[in-house]
């Protein structure tokens, strides 16, 4: 049945901003020590192609099986997170997550990388959806900003080892540096793991409610949200918008070779590197910057309106990206207007599902949802495959800018509307 919120005093005193502040912050870190599971693969796919002789596609399928395992999971793993707390979830996340990489330095067949990549998907799914979640659950009263702050960890968290990686692999080679990172970033996680709490009963403010912003009161469990009609348009709309920025984030490099502007050298504001690590470097830190940003955003004016600004700079982007993106300079700024109109979706489905559903099982109902992540990661090896058979990106590029001009339309003209008639009868 569905929980309602009891107004009944707190059993618990509550805790001081800066208390919630830091167990927020030991979340972002977290996210950070994650990040290069996703955004550096794509570095290591021209070593692992030049060194095997295996067509992209099949080695982008370790990718895709990453977000697949980081995602579908997300729901088991936020239910422990929801009966027994985040730390044990996180540590084992930090095992695995070095465990993956440390596998992947070994590998010498595509077996050998899509186990090494589920392993460390199973682990970073981990990590990310209890920090998530317990950034939903301290911010009641900042969901956005707080979903956004923790999300950013995620996407901006790579952009200081974008050269440091490069350099390794050019210098000591892909698998040694699958190793060095792997184990190091997860040694760090499994240190955070023990200083991460959830909040009890009385611990943090009560929700908030305007005009703009419309949260209920009523929480509903796991079995009883996959029986809502709403959380399927969201789960379409993340996916079609995810798709777009994943399969980006999968090719970036792959995409500049074919452009031939990869080794391109760019100089913007004094700063001059290579097309690829300019934009690999941009991207990383507008797509973190983004989550907050647009997190806050809707706090103040909502969601839905939120997404519809965001969703439709998504699309005019990839579609600005399709058509310029062959100049050196124009690949490195609109990569990062695409990033940057993209990496929201980390902070503005979680909060609106949240709002929706209520915040008891917000790890696992979020989860449910980020599952959308793994199934949008699933059209990556079919773009590939796409621009196999054409040898152009155009196509993949069209579908992504129409997939994100329908979320941006889908958000406004019906998941607004129908998100307050759910959220009025469930508070009736």
């Amino acid at each position: 049945m569905t929980d309602m919120v009891q107004a009944t005093a707190p059993t618990t005193a509550r805790v001081s901003d800066t208390y919630r502040w830091a167990q927020l912050a030991i979340g972002v870190a977290a996210m950070v020590m994650i990040a290069n599971y996703q955004y550096g693969w794509t570095f290591f796919v021209p070593d692992i192609q030049k060194k095997f002789g295996w067509d992209r596609a099949s080695i982008q399928w370790a990718f895709t099986l990453f977000v697949l395992f980081e995602t579908w999971l997300v729901p088991i793993e936020g239910w422990f997170v929801d009966k027994y707390g985040p730390r044990i979830v996180v540590l084992v996340g930090g095992v695995l997550c070095a465990m993956g990489w440390a596998i992947n330095a070994q590998a010498t067949t595509l077996n050998g990388y899509y186990l090494g990549m589920i392993i460390a998907g199973i682990g970073a799914g981990g990590v990310y959806g209890t920090c998530v979640g317990n950034a939903l659950k301290w911010f009641p009263d900042k969901r956005g900003l707080a979903a956004g702050i923790t999300a950013a960890g995620f996407g901006a968290g790579s952009a200081l080892t974008v050269a440091p990686i490069q350099a390794m692999i050019k210098d000591s080679g892909f698998q040694t540096t699958f190793l060095y990172f792997g184990l190091g970033q997860g040694i760090i996680i499994c240190i955070l793991a023990f200083f991460l709490l959830a909040p009890k009963a009385g611990q943090v403010p009560t929700v908030v409610a305007n005009a703009a912003l419309v949260q209920t009161r009523r929480n509903y469990q796991p079995t009883e949200v996959l029986r809502q009609p709403i959380f399927w348009l969201m789960y379409f709309m993340f996916v079609i918008v995810g798709a777009g920025g994943l399969m980006v984030t999968a090719n970036l490099k792959p995409i500049a070779v074919d452009w031939k502007v990869d080794s391109v050298p760019v100089t913007l504001m004094a700063v001059t590197m290579t097309a690829v690590t300019f934009a690999a470097t941009i991207d990383r830190v507008l797509n973190g910057l983004t989550r907050p940003f647009f997190g806050w955003i809707s706090d103040m004016i909502g969601r839905e309106n939120t997404m519809f600004i965001a969703f439709g700079m998504e699309g005019f982007g990839i579609w600005m990206l399709y058509l310029w993106g062959h100049d050196p300079i124009w690949f490195v700024l609109l990569s990062g207007f695409v990033f940057f109109a993209w990496g929201e979706i980390y902070s503005l489905f979680p909060s609106t599902c949240t709002d929706t559903f209520g915040a008891k099982f917000a790890t696992t109902n979020a989860g449910l949802l980020y599952t959308a992540k793994g199934t949008a990661a699933l059209l990556v090896p079919i773009a590939n495959y796409m621009q196999q058979s054409s040898g152009t990106w155009d196509s993949v590029f069209i579908i992504a800018a129409g997939a994100n001009i329908l979320a941006s339309l889908l958000a406004i003209a019906v998941l607004k509307p129908w998100r307050k008639v759910v959220v009025a009868k469930s508070t009736a």
